[in-house]
């Protein structure tokens, strides 16, 4: 695996534990807004053994509850099973995030046991994917078929959806509202500059915008939220 970050503690990551999140190299997705781009387009030089970061969960063992793997695409990592199973193994809770593109390589993951939790980012309506993932190399397919598999309550899991004024309109909340109708968990997060995106000069939405978008959304989802934000009741 190719290992480019360790957060050593996060208490926001993974709902309800404390845990340590794993940033893995490389995506077939270019999102302009994606805030880790060195880890997408792979040019970020820092990279951590696999000996080290097994040696740093042993020392964690009844300190942390929980293991976040996230990208990056983790599913790409063609080692990513043994590793997942190596760390559940420790007694860790695991959650992983994807993009959905690799619904088999999901699936397998989730049926080996070894997956606690699923975070699947929904870029947006299916109609807006490709220009709002950056590439057309996108099979809607896949993506289709990842949301079915969690929407199946295999595996506890959440949606997701990085709000950009310059990507999104309420027209594609009403459509990605239907997409995951009954989603046990749906979060709007507001876009942030992290200064280190593909595509400079985006713009985030403003908290009245994003409170709109909720009220779009929790009419198909009504357990729908929002992350930073405080939602209306």
């Amino acid at each position: 695996m190719k290992i480019a970050g360790l957060q050593k503690l996060t208490l926001l990551d993974f709902p309800g534990k404390t845990a340590c999140t794993i940033f893995v190299r490389g995506c077939n997705f270019r999102c302009p807004f994606c805030h880790n781009a060195g880890l997408v387009t792979q040019d970020c030089s820092e990279e951590i053994s696999m000996d080290s970061l097994l040696a740093f969960l042993k020392k964690r063992i009844g300190l942390l509850d929980g293991v976040c793997v996230t990208g990056g695409e983790p599913l790409l990592q063609h080692d990513l099973l043994p590793f997942l199973q190596t760390v559940h193994a420790m007694g860790y809770a695991v959650k992983l995030d994807t993009n959905g593109s690799c619904p088999d390589k999901l699936r397998s993951a989730v049926e080996s046991g070894c997956v606690d939790m699923v975070a699947m980012d929904i870029k947006n309506s299916p109609e807006k994917y490709a220009v709002t993932a950056g590439t057309e190399r996108i099979r809607m397919d896949e993506i289709h078929e990842s949301v079915r598999f969690l929407l199946q309550d295999t595996v506890p899991y959440e949606f997701r959806t990085t709000v950009v004024k310059d990507f999104h309109t309420d027209a594609d909340f009403h459509r990605i509202g239907q997409w995951i109708r009954g989603a046990k968990a749906y979060y709007l997060q507001a876009f942030r500059d992290s200064g280190h995106l593909i595509q400079p000069d985006l713009t985030g939405c403003s908290d009245a915008e994003m409170q709109r978008f909720l009220q779009i959304v929790r009419s198909y989802v009504p357990q729908a939220a929002l992350r930073g934000i405080d939602p209306i009741n």
